[in-house]
Protein backbone atom coordinates (compact mmCIF):
# COMPACT_ATOMS: atom_id res chain seq x y z
CA UNK A 1 0.00 0.00 0.00
CA UNK A 2 1.27 3.52 -1.27
CA UNK A 3 1.90 6.07 1.39
CA UNK A 4 1.45 9.24 0.30
CA UNK A 5 2.24 12.62 2.30
CA UNK A 6 0.55 15.93 0.84
CA UNK A 7 1.77 18.96 2.23
CA UNK A 8 -1.26 21.01 1.60
CA UNK A 9 -3.45 24.02 2.63
CA UNK A 10 -4.37 25.09 -0.65
CA UNK A 11 -7.83 23.89 -2.47
CA UNK A 12 -5.32 21.84 -5.05
CA UNK A 13 -4.11 20.05 -1.96
CA UNK A 14 -7.63 18.78 -0.73
CA UNK A 15 -9.20 17.98 -4.13
CA UNK A 16 -5.82 15.67 -4.74
CA UNK A 17 -6.36 13.97 -1.11
CA UNK A 18 -9.48 13.01 -2.31
CA UNK A 19 -8.25 12.02 -5.32
CA UNK A 20 -5.88 9.74 -4.03
CA UNK A 21 -7.99 8.28 -1.13
CA UNK A 22 -10.65 7.33 -4.13
CA UNK A 23 -7.82 5.24 -5.60
CA UNK A 24 -7.57 3.28 -2.31
CA UNK A 25 -3.98 4.72 -0.75
CA UNK A 26 -3.08 5.90 2.60
CA UNK A 27 -3.06 9.85 2.74
CA UNK A 28 -1.81 12.17 5.43
CA UNK A 29 -2.51 15.42 4.29
CA UNK A 30 0.26 18.34 6.22
CA UNK A 31 -1.26 21.41 7.55
CA UNK A 32 0.84 24.62 8.98
CA UNK A 33 -2.05 25.18 11.41
CA UNK A 34 -1.83 29.15 10.17
CA UNK A 35 -5.70 29.72 9.29
CA UNK A 36 -7.36 28.64 12.46
CA UNK A 37 -10.71 27.22 10.38
CA UNK A 38 -8.98 25.16 7.48
CA UNK A 39 -11.18 23.24 5.68
CA UNK A 40 -11.81 19.21 5.74
CA UNK A 41 -9.67 17.21 4.10
CA UNK A 42 -10.06 13.83 2.96
CA UNK A 43 -7.61 10.98 4.42
CA UNK A 44 -5.68 11.69 7.91
CA UNK A 45 -4.73 15.03 8.72
CA UNK A 46 -1.90 16.64 10.52
CA UNK A 47 -1.52 19.99 12.03
CA UNK A 48 1.39 22.29 12.79
CA UNK A 49 5.03 22.12 11.14
CA UNK A 50 7.98 19.65 10.95
CA UNK A 51 10.94 21.57 12.44
CA UNK A 52 13.18 21.89 9.70
CA UNK A 53 14.67 19.29 6.99
CA UNK A 54 15.89 16.60 9.54
CA UNK A 55 13.06 16.33 11.70
CA UNK A 56 10.74 15.59 8.27
CA UNK A 57 13.20 13.39 6.98
CA UNK A 58 12.82 11.51 10.56
CA UNK A 59 8.91 11.99 10.54
CA UNK A 60 8.94 9.96 6.85
CA UNK A 61 10.62 7.45 7.74
CA UNK A 62 8.79 6.73 11.17
CA UNK A 63 5.19 6.75 9.12
CA UNK A 64 6.25 4.95 5.98
CA UNK A 65 5.86 7.30 3.67
CA UNK A 66 6.43 6.00 -0.26
CA UNK A 67 5.98 9.68 -1.89
CA UNK A 68 5.46 13.06 -0.68
CA UNK A 69 3.63 15.87 -3.19
CA UNK A 70 4.27 19.17 -1.96
CA UNK A 71 0.64 21.01 -2.56
CA UNK A 72 1.84 24.21 -0.60
CA UNK A 73 0.95 27.54 -1.53
CA UNK A 74 3.30 29.44 -4.09
CA UNK A 75 5.15 31.37 -1.62
CA UNK A 76 5.64 28.27 0.97
CA UNK A 77 9.27 28.36 0.44
CA UNK A 78 10.29 27.22 3.29
CA UNK A 79 8.64 23.96 3.24
CA UNK A 80 9.15 23.36 0.15
CA UNK A 81 12.90 23.41 0.62
CA UNK A 82 13.07 21.43 3.44
CA UNK A 83 10.92 18.78 1.45
CA UNK A 84 13.03 18.85 -1.27
CA UNK A 85 15.71 17.97 1.41
CA UNK A 86 14.16 15.18 2.90
CA UNK A 87 12.87 13.33 -0.02
CA UNK A 88 16.54 13.39 -1.35
CA UNK A 89 17.81 12.04 2.72
CA UNK A 90 14.98 9.43 2.03
CA UNK A 91 14.91 8.50 -1.58
CA UNK A 92 11.19 9.42 -2.48
CA UNK A 93 10.13 10.28 -5.01
CA UNK A 94 8.48 13.87 -4.66
CA UNK A 95 6.24 15.71 -6.91
CA UNK A 96 5.38 19.86 -6.65
CA UNK A 97 1.88 20.78 -7.42
CA UNK A 98 1.73 24.52 -8.27
CA UNK A 99 -1.15 26.35 -9.93
CA UNK A 100 0.15 28.73 -12.51
CA UNK A 101 0.61 32.27 -11.93
CA UNK A 102 -1.77 34.93 -13.49
CA UNK A 103 -0.74 36.87 -16.59
CA UNK A 104 -1.47 40.18 -17.33
CA UNK A 105 -3.89 41.17 -19.93
CA UNK A 106 -4.60 44.06 -22.05
CA UNK A 107 -5.89 47.12 -19.60
CA UNK A 108 -4.09 45.95 -16.68
CA UNK A 109 -1.75 48.29 -14.71
CA UNK A 110 0.89 46.16 -12.76
CA UNK A 111 4.07 47.01 -11.29
CA UNK A 112 5.96 43.88 -10.56
CA UNK A 113 8.10 44.21 -7.68
CA UNK A 114 10.22 41.09 -6.22
CA UNK A 115 9.54 40.96 -2.66
CA UNK A 116 7.60 42.57 -0.03
CA UNK A 117 9.82 45.53 0.30
CA UNK A 118 9.63 46.48 -2.40
CA UNK A 119 6.01 46.22 -2.36
CA UNK A 120 6.07 48.41 0.64
CA UNK A 121 8.10 51.14 -1.30
CA UNK A 122 5.62 50.83 -4.23
CA UNK A 123 2.93 51.80 -2.23
CA UNK A 124 4.88 54.47 -1.05
CA UNK A 125 4.77 56.14 -4.53
CA UNK A 126 1.21 54.84 -6.02
CA UNK A 127 -1.48 54.40 -3.52
CA UNK A 128 -3.34 55.97 -0.88
CA UNK A 129 -6.42 53.63 -0.35
CA UNK A 130 -4.64 49.93 -0.58
CA UNK A 131 -6.78 46.88 -0.70
CA UNK A 132 -4.07 44.46 0.36
CA UNK A 133 -4.15 41.31 -0.05
CA UNK A 134 -0.69 38.98 0.60
CA UNK A 135 -1.84 36.96 3.63
CA UNK A 136 -1.87 37.81 7.57
CA UNK A 137 1.87 37.22 8.30
CA UNK A 138 3.13 39.28 5.58
CA UNK A 139 0.91 42.28 6.86
CA UNK A 140 4.21 43.19 9.14
CA UNK A 141 6.43 44.59 5.64
CA UNK A 142 3.52 47.58 5.25
CA UNK A 143 3.57 48.58 8.99
CA UNK A 144 5.79 52.02 7.96
CA UNK A 145 4.18 53.40 5.23
CA UNK A 146 2.19 56.38 6.92
CA UNK A 147 0.86 58.08 4.41
CA UNK A 148 -1.84 55.67 2.62
CA UNK A 149 -4.94 53.78 4.47
CA UNK A 150 -5.19 49.73 4.13
CA UNK A 151 -8.06 47.98 3.70
CA UNK A 152 -6.48 44.43 5.10
CA UNK A 153 -8.45 41.52 3.71
CA UNK A 154 -7.10 37.72 5.48
CA UNK A 155 -8.73 34.77 6.48
CA UNK A 156 -8.01 35.14 9.60
CA UNK A 157 -6.51 37.70 11.74
CA UNK A 158 -3.01 39.11 10.77
CA UNK A 159 -0.17 39.07 12.94
CA UNK A 160 0.88 42.42 14.73
CA UNK A 161 2.77 44.97 13.23
CA UNK A 162 -0.15 46.10 11.18
CA UNK A 163 -0.16 49.93 9.55
CA UNK A 164 -1.29 52.56 11.33
CA UNK A 165 -3.92 53.30 9.43
CA UNK A 166 -6.15 50.43 8.74
CA UNK A 167 -9.22 48.44 8.47
CA UNK A 168 -9.40 44.42 8.32
CA UNK A 169 -11.93 42.37 6.43
CA UNK A 170 -11.71 38.85 7.29
CA UNK A 171 -13.20 36.93 4.34
CA UNK A 172 -12.05 33.83 2.31
CA UNK A 173 -12.67 33.32 -1.39
CA UNK A 174 -13.89 32.32 -3.74
CA UNK A 175 -15.29 35.57 -4.93
CA UNK A 176 -16.98 37.33 -8.17
CA UNK A 177 -16.12 40.24 -10.13
CA UNK A 178 -19.19 41.75 -9.23
CA UNK A 179 -18.45 41.64 -5.43
CA UNK A 180 -14.99 42.75 -5.94
CA UNK A 181 -15.71 46.16 -7.96
CA UNK A 182 -18.53 46.88 -4.96
CA UNK A 183 -15.72 46.38 -2.75
CA UNK A 184 -13.34 48.82 -4.79
CA UNK A 185 -16.03 51.32 -5.42
CA UNK A 186 -17.19 51.35 -1.47
CA UNK A 187 -13.53 51.65 0.04
CA UNK A 188 -12.47 53.92 -2.77
CA UNK A 189 -9.53 51.68 -3.70
CA UNK A 190 -6.66 53.27 -5.84
CA UNK A 191 -4.17 50.73 -5.42
CA UNK A 192 -4.35 46.49 -5.30
CA UNK A 193 -1.30 44.82 -3.53
CA UNK A 194 -1.36 41.15 -4.05
CA UNK A 195 1.25 38.18 -4.49
CA UNK A 196 1.12 35.65 -7.84
CA UNK A 197 -0.19 33.19 -5.91
CA UNK A 198 -2.12 31.87 -9.12
CA UNK A 199 -5.35 30.32 -8.94
CA UNK A 200 -9.45 30.98 -9.94
CA UNK A 201 -10.75 31.61 -6.28
CA UNK A 202 -8.99 35.26 -5.68
CA UNK A 203 -8.43 36.18 -9.57
CA UNK A 204 -11.81 38.56 -9.59
CA UNK A 205 -9.82 40.99 -7.86
CA UNK A 206 -7.52 41.85 -11.26
CA UNK A 207 -10.53 41.66 -12.72
CA UNK A 208 -11.85 44.42 -11.15
CA UNK A 209 -8.78 46.32 -10.97
CA UNK A 210 -8.64 46.07 -14.86
CA UNK A 211 -11.90 47.20 -15.18
CA UNK A 212 -11.71 50.03 -12.83
CA UNK A 213 -7.91 51.03 -13.99
CA UNK A 214 -7.03 50.32 -10.50
CA UNK A 215 -3.35 50.17 -10.09
CA UNK A 216 -1.60 46.64 -9.07
CA UNK A 217 1.51 45.52 -7.41
CA UNK A 218 2.18 41.80 -7.64
CA UNK A 219 4.73 40.03 -5.69
CA UNK A 220 6.60 37.66 -8.06
CA UNK A 221 6.98 33.86 -7.02
CA UNK A 222 9.80 33.15 -4.84
CA UNK A 223 12.52 30.52 -7.17
CA UNK A 224 11.58 26.91 -5.87
CA UNK A 225 13.71 24.15 -5.61
CA UNK A 226 14.11 22.17 -8.26
CA UNK A 227 11.96 18.85 -7.90
CA UNK A 228 9.62 17.86 -11.20
CA UNK A 229 6.55 19.94 -11.36
CA UNK A 230 2.91 19.43 -12.61
CA UNK A 231 0.00 22.11 -12.50
CA UNK A 232 -2.71 19.72 -12.56
CA UNK A 233 -3.87 17.49 -9.67
CA UNK A 234 -5.05 14.90 -12.59
CA UNK A 235 -0.99 15.03 -13.33
CA UNK A 236 -0.23 14.22 -10.08
CA UNK A 237 -2.31 10.97 -9.61
CA UNK A 238 -0.87 9.67 -12.63
CA UNK A 239 2.35 10.10 -11.88
CA UNK A 240 1.52 8.47 -8.22
CA UNK A 241 -0.20 5.69 -9.99
CA UNK A 242 3.08 4.65 -11.58
CA UNK A 243 5.02 4.64 -8.80
CA UNK A 244 6.00 0.83 -7.55
CA UNK A 245 3.66 -0.30 -5.25
CA UNK A 246 4.21 -1.98 -1.43
CA UNK A 247 2.11 -4.51 0.06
Amino acid sequence: MSRVLILGGTAEARELAAALVADGLEVTSSLAGRVAQALPSEGEVRIGGFGGPDALTWWLAEHGMTAVVDATHPFAHRISAAAATACRARALPLTRLERPGWKEAPGDRWHRVADLAEAAATVERLGRRVLLTTGRQDIGAFAAVSDAWFLIRAISLPDPPLPIDHEILLDRGPYTCEAELELLDRHRIDLLVTKDSGGDSTAPKLQAARERGTAVVMVTRPTGPDVPTVASVAEVVERIRALPSED
